[in-house]
């Protein structure tokens, strides 16, 4: 049987004549093979566990990190190679001092406000972080696609969303009510971080139907301020 080698088969069948168009029909046999890895199961969970623990770090962006430190430093859970430092000492310290300082300031009147202002970007580089952790090995312009949208995305919301209710907890109460929210928010972080370790998929089924009505708060609300900002700089008839 004849044989021939992949350029020359490439050739014969697409009638490509040139490395450049046989380096790009490649590229496209990669991209799809990136596709193809998207629709896994093992890449499916490993998505829902990612969206699972950004919406985490949207609630409080140190939490997920420090139990996901002390679930791996007991055996627990096998992180990548590129992020097993995560399971250090080091970073086991770092993280509850991150943890202590940010769980106690959303306590203080003002400074939660202040807390918010940082960790909003905070929040969306930790979902991507986590993201690219725990996504599988496939094409990098997917993957960090993946990284922004999914991990990225779902953090920036929920920590979007959470930033509304406090303003409008301040604004009704003057920040006594703060407190309770605040509480709140660290019961969600530490339940959204265990549901994704214990069950990912059901943890991040349950964000993924969150974040509608998030993205529709969201939305409300800018709307709402910017009809009540065209309305108070509209001319009265005299």
């Amino acid at each position: 049987m004849l044989q021939c080698s992949q350029n020359d088969c490439l050739n014969r069948v697409l009638s490509v004549k040139s490395d450049e168009e046989i380096a790009i029909f490649n590229m496209i046999l990669e991209s799809f093979a990136g596709l193809a890895a998207l629709v896994s199961l093992k890449t499916v969970i490993s998505i829902l566990l990612a969206i699972c623990l950004s919406a985490a770090t949207g609630f409080r962006v140190s939490i997920p990190f420090l139990l996901i430190s002390l679930v791996s430093d007991f055996g627990h859970l096998n992180l990548p190679d590129n992020a097993d430092w995560v399971a250090s000492d080091q970073a086991l310290v770092m993280f509850a001092v991150a943890t202590v300082l940010e769980v106690f300031g959303y306590y203080i009147p003002w400074v939660d406000h202040a807390l918010d202002f940082v960790s909003t970007p905070l929040a969306v580089i930790a979902g991507t972080f986590i993201t690219l952790s725990v996504a599988p090995d496939m094409n990098p312009l997917i993957q960090w696609t993946l990284a922004l949208a999914a991990g990225g995305g779902t953090a920036g919301l929920t920590k979007s969303l959470l930033n509304i209710f406090r303003v409008s907890s301040t604004a009704i109460s003057g920040g006594l009510t703060n407190p309770v929210l605040a509480t709140i928010e660290l019961i969600g972080a530490i339940a959204l971080t265990l549901l994704a370790i214990t069950v990912p998929v059901a943890g991040g089924l349950l964000v993924l139907l969150f974040l509608p009505y998030a993205f529709y708060r969201i939305w409300s609300f800018l709307f709402r301020r910017k009809l009540t900002k065209v309305q108070t700089t509209k001319p009265q008839p005299s």
